[in-house]
């Protein structure tokens, strides 16, 4: 089983995408979560007047530095809705989008990753009818060529995580539950905090139950094209040899 890779660029109306277009030499990285895009910001050079006008009018300034690198910029905005978005338009065509996208020269670059190389075509269809769109490369990628790069966006893995169950899990995670062996205990856990410890352990179940539920399509592509099965019965060696 093969995964298919497209990278391609579009021109649509975008306010990064038109700061980007006026600053040529500026580069706008966008991370989307579930309320609003974090934006980072580089260029080479001290910035102009105008250029610092207008990173300040995106959204709220988390970062902000210059050096001989150039300028660094940090913003959170809510600008840009996700209703009827490009990346409601991939998920519908079963395309998985890989997060950043690049806002340079005018452009906006994607990529996404499917299953099926027919689902690639008909995106790249859906979005030649009402904008312009430039196919950087399209490629099958083999098991053994599975990017380490594509990493799942954060907010997916943890979408539907309430708050208490996020703490839960921190706490669990810090405290040494995960590790092998255990450094803690489910009752030294709720000792820490001020629920009973069968609230504690709901919080933390769920939370567990919900992480991995959502990190399963990730799961699905590390595994895509695996022949072997690595906990296949292996006849002729101990488990003591497995585990090397």
């Amino acid at each position: 089983m093969s995964l298919y890779e497209a990278s391609f660029r579009v021109r649509h109306e975008c306010p990064y995408r038109e700061i980007s277009e006026r600053h040529p030499d500026l580069t706008i990285r966008e991370w989307y979560l579930s309320d609003c895009q974090v934006i980072e910001i580089t260029a080479p050079g001290d910035p102009s007047d105008e250029l610092i006008a207008e990173i300040d009018a995106i959204g709220t300034v988390l970062h902000e530095s210059v050096d001989e690198t150039g300028l660094h910029v940090v913003t959170q905005s809510c600008l840009c809705s996700l209703e009827d978005s490009i990346i409601e338009r991939f998920e519908s065509h079963n395309c998985l989008y890989q997060p950043p996208t690049v806002h340079r020269q005018g452009w906006e670059h994607y990529t996404v990753i499917a299953f099926d190389e027919g689902d690639v075509r008909a995106l790249l269809r859906d979005l030649e009818a009402d904008r312009d769109i430039e196919v950087l490369s399209k490629t099958s990628i083999a098991e053994q060529e599975i990017p380490h790069s594509m990493l799942a966006p954060v907010d997916r893995l943890f979408e539907d995580v309430t708050e208490r169950q996020l703490a839960a899990l921190r706490l669990a995670l810090e405290s040494g539950y995960y590790e092998q062996p255990r450094k803690t205990s489910m009752r030294a856990l709720a000792d820490m905090t001020a629920v009973a410890r069968s609230t504690y352990e709901e919080h933390l179940r769920k939370a567990e139950n919900k992480l991995l539920t959502n990190a399963g399509q990730f799961l699905r592509l590390v595994n895509a094209s695996s022949t072997a099965d690595p906990l296949a019965v292996n006849t002729g060696r101990s488990d003591e040899q497995a585990a090397d």
